[in-house]
């Protein structure tokens, strides 16, 4: 995957990747018969964590605020824990968008569905604003983390050092998105819930 990621298929030849494993080319085409299937295989691996993962966590974002920053926060760790995950996708887009119209189409728009229903509902009970194109939320949120999570290593340099830009462009994100989706009546009564349950605890 960091290959893929870093290099792009194309450029990623499979004596670069038993390199970096420390095996041969010959014990990779044992298991994969092509380059084609090795990426197939490092994709299905991504997707994979993916629908047993995110569906999960996403289909109760909606539900309240603070389930929302808990949900979101999980989103972000996804990438942030392996940044090559977001690399690969966004390397994926942009070099082979045939190939990934198919896999957004038959993988996550699915489960993104099931999410702008959840959305929707939130929208007739006065949580969410009514005004959210939903599906074009949940795409612009996914790229925006994706986009941020990929490139952090450069861009975190404008917020500060180390862990601190990266923690500031975190916040701020989770912000824009719950500013965008929740009306501020929702927004302030779960702010008051929590402030209140602390001082009774």
């Amino acid at each position: 995957m960091r290959l893929f990621a870093h290099r792009g298929y194309e450029a990623t030849t499979l004596q670069a990747v038993a390199e970096v494993v420390g095996i041969s080319k010959q014990a990779i085409l044992h298991h994969f018969r092509s380059k084609e299937e090795l990426h197939a295989a490092v994709l299905a691996e991504l997707v994979g964590h993916w629908q047993r993962t995110l569906p999960q966590l996403l289909l109760t974002a909606g539900a309240t605020k603070v389930r929302f920053d808990a949900v979101f926060s999980e989103l972000l760790a996804f990438f942030a824990r392996d940044p090559d995950r977001a690399r690969i996708v966004l390397r994926e887009l942009l070099d082979r968008p045939e190939e990934s119209r198919k896999l957004l189409k038959d993988v996550v728009g699915p489960w993104m569905e099931a999410i702008a229903a959840y959305i929707r509902v939130g929208q007739e009970r006065g949580v969410h604003r009514a005004e959210v194109d939903v599906e074009a939320y949940l795409v612009q949120v996914l790229q925006i983390a994706m986009a941020g999570t990929a490139t952090a290593e450069v861009t975190s340099v404008l917020l500060g050092e180390g862990t601190a830009g990266r923690e500031r462009f975190a916040k701020e994100l989770a912000r824009i998105a719950q500013a965008s989706l929740f009306t501020p009546r929702h927004a302030n009564a779960e702010i008051s819930a929590r402030s209140t349950h602390k001082e009774g605890t």
